[in-house]
């Protein structure tokens, strides 16, 4: 067996031993859907490098396995381009990456007579999924998985598995088409592949384990029993609606909403009733809120949602929609009416912060409340 061989040879078991580390490390059952999709696109590889194939070697002995070994590799590049799209901004394309493994499989099969066609296509396919994977982590992405010096450490090192290997790929093919025998095409193809599989493992680890962080702290700032986020952080976030709005000169106001005799309601039935009438109006607040505004639990039965772009008729629709639904949804989940009172307030231009436009905000929902509950009253002077 020659170095070359020798190389592919040892692909196969690198995969599974990376694909047994990344299961036995983050566990199925403890891995996001990104650490999932990871885990099978490892074994897949695995598992398509096992297979003889048109890569090299094997051929003779098992033409009708080739294509399928093909396709599996496919396959598993594909699952690592999911795991990525899950952990990043997802990518367009998703479409093309689930047919690849088929067509190469089918393309792989139908050219079983002629082997150089049939690894040239092995070859361009491959590497057109390679290239798709390396713009996914070249493309810039708003997701909180990368923020922070681990995100580009995981992400430079996907490139450094990507790029020469895909580049080794498009040698062969080149050098086949060409119709040269260049053995030191299928030696870079094999060094490539063996770096890609070592810088692998840790990139997808770095990866997980970077989504973890971002998830353990969205929860350390979500209430949960609601699921929005608590006092705390609206108070935090709302800086940066509030410097954006002052930046561009633009409207934005807070309207804070109160759950109606809640005290009655939490005395009157037990505290799972209580809870799920919170856990639902949080839900309508989240379904009716606009896209771009900031919602949260303020303290107890309030809720706060800041409205940013806000036209004066905003909190009023906004009012309207929250009615709607809690006036559809209550009675089917709770077997009761919940109404709820609210008040709102317009940023102005001597604002501290958001404590002052809460605290305007809070005297108009006391004024809702004092005048009958069951309604949306402005602060004074809103007109202005």
């Amino acid at each position: 067996m020659s170095f070359t061989e020798a190389l592919f040879a040892l692909m196969p078991m690198q995969a599974l031993a990376a694909a047994l580390v990344l299961i036995t490390l983050v566990g199925w059952h403890g891995a996001n859907a990104g650490g999932r999709w990871a885990q099978a696109g490892m074994v897949a590889l695995a598992l398509g490098l096992a297979l003889p194939s048109p890569m090299l070697g094997g051929w003779v002995a098992a033409q009708g396995l080739h294509s399928i070994g093909i396709a599996v590799i496919s396959a598993g590049l594909s699952a690592l381009w999911w795991a990525l799209g899950l952990w990043l901004t997802p990518r367009p394309g998703r479409w093309a990456m689930v047919a690849a493994p088929v067509l190469l499989g089918t393309g792989c099969a139908l050219l079983s007579n002629d082997r150089s066609a049939a690894r040239t296509l092995a070859d361009v396919g491959l590497a057109a999924q390679l290239a798709w994977l390396g713009v996914a982590l070249a493309l810039p992405s708003r997701s909180t998985v990368l923020q922070g010096l681990n995100s580009r450490r995981w992400r430079l090192l996907g490139l450094a598995a990507v790029l020469p290997l895909l580049a080794a790929l498009l040698c062969r093919a080149a050098a086949t088409l060409l119709g040269h025998a260049a053995p030191w095409a299928d030696l870079l193809l094999g060094l490539a592949g063996q770096l890609a599989l070592l810088l692998s493992l840790p990139m997808l680890l770095l990866a997980w384990r970077g989504q973890i962080e971002a998830e353990l702290a969205r929860l350390a700032q979500t209430d949960g029993l609601t699921g929005l986020i608590d006092r705390a952080a609206f108070t935090t976030r709302s800086v940066d609606l509030i410097s954006m709005a002052r930046r561009f000169d633009e409207p934005l106001a807070l309207v804070v909403l109160d759950l109606d005799d809640f005290a009655a309601l939490q005395a009157e039935h037990d505290m799972d009733v209580a809870d799920r009438a919170l856990a639902l109006f949080a839900s309508c607040v989240q379904t009716q809120m606009r896209l771009g505004d900031l919602a949260g639990r303020l303290a107890g039965e309030q809720f706060g949602v800041l409205m940013a772009r806000c036209l004066p008729q905003g909190p009023q629709a906004l009012d309207g929609r929250l009615r709607a639904a809690l006036a559809e949804r209550a009675p089917a989940e709770l077997g009761m009416q919940l109404s709820f009172s609210a008040g709102w307030a317009k940023l102005r231009p001597g604002d501290r912060g958001l404590a002052d436009l809460q605290r305007r905000a809070e005297t108009a929902l006391y004024e809702a409340q004092r005048a009958g509950k069951g309604r949306l009253m402005a602060e004074p002077g809103v007109a202005d």
